[in-house]
């Protein structure tokens, strides 16, 4: 799923989901359904839980390992943020680099470079990822894409997501 810097609204909550095929050897290997449950805190902070709800691998079928982060987010410009998520998942903590470039509308394109460091949850990952994005109302935006891995241990994925305001938790 393509997401952005920017956090969700405060009091507001934002349901991030969709399902990807993935492998090393080819998409067939793996799938699963991600979900990313966002929930404003205050202006510029996010908290959200995380994860595969469903995961199938050669290992077998069930949940992946859940995780909980908190984002924190500053607008550089109109069209600019950068951001910092601090988390905690499966085993060892686990840094992340993104860097990407976004054009918005009712139809974009987003288009990202990542590196996961080696962690509990895997081996080291760095790839490229693009997206198409569609917005299909106020309050629902979908994406497909996909991700090509630039390391041996990185998977190759294809994706289709969909992300959902819920709409005012709390004031």
């Amino acid at each position: 799923m393509a997401t952005h810097a920017y956090t969700v609204a405060p009091g507001y909550a934002e349901l991030e989901q969709g399902a990807r095929a993935f492998g090393v050897e080819g998409v067939r290997e793996a799938t699963a359904w991600d979900f990313n449950l966002k929930i404003g805190v205050r202006r510029g902070v996010q908290l959200g839980v995380f994860g595969p709800a469903y995961l199938r691998t050669s290992a077998g079928v069930g949940v992946g390992d859940l995780g909980v982060a908190i984002k924190f987010a500053r607008a550089v410009s109109s069209r600019t943020a950068v951001a910092v998520v601090l988390g905690i998942g499966a085993g060892t903590p686990q840094w992340f680099t993104s860097v990407g470039l976004s054009r918005g509308g009712r139809v974009g394109a987003v288009t990202e470079l990542f590196d996961f460091t080696k962690s509990g949850a895997g081996p080291r990952q760095r790839g490229f990822l693009a997206a198409a994005v569609v917005q299909l109302a106020e309050w629902a935006v979908l994406d497909a894409g996909g991700a090509l891995g630039l390391s041996r241990e990185t998977p190759d994925q294809l994706f289709i997501g969909l992300t959902t305001n819920l709409g005012r938790i709390f004031k």
